[in-house]
């Protein structure tokens, strides 16, 4: 637990769009709703990257909030990924529900989610 980072960096950002349709296509899904997460085992280190739908919120402001609240639960719960050898994985976590969600709410799905894909 000595070297725990919490950080969520511009190489840790799954940004290429090329990256991100592969992901889609050949990866698999585990879910903890509201959140389901796509993953894909890759070369790289651990990437990841966020959504939220605009059919479900459809003023911009509320879905950067979702975001920024996705991304602070990622990277304060990542080590659990880092710490089970899981770090060669493209991740893409999409929000599924239509209520506007809280940081405590966000950190405990956040958790269940990464505990869930683990258990695979």
């Amino acid at each position: 637990m000595e070297n725990e980072r919490y950080t969520y960096n511009k190489a840790e950002k799954l940004k290429s769009q090329k990256a991100i349709e592969q992901l889609f296509t050949e990866g698999k899904s585990v879910s903890a709703y509201p959140l389901r997460l796509v993953y894909l085992k890759t070369d790289s280190n651990l990437k990841a990257g966020v959504s939220v739908s605009k059919r479900n919120f459809k003023r911009a402001v509320d879905r950067i909030r979702i975001k920024r609240l996705m991304r602070e639960a990622y990277r304060l719960n990542k080590n659990m990924l880092l710490n089970n050898n899981r770090s060669n994985y493209s991740f893409m976590i999409l929000y599924n529900s239509k209520d506007m969600p809280d940081f405590n709410f966000m950190d405990t799905k956040m958790k269940a989610l990464f505990t869930k894909f683990l258990a695979q």
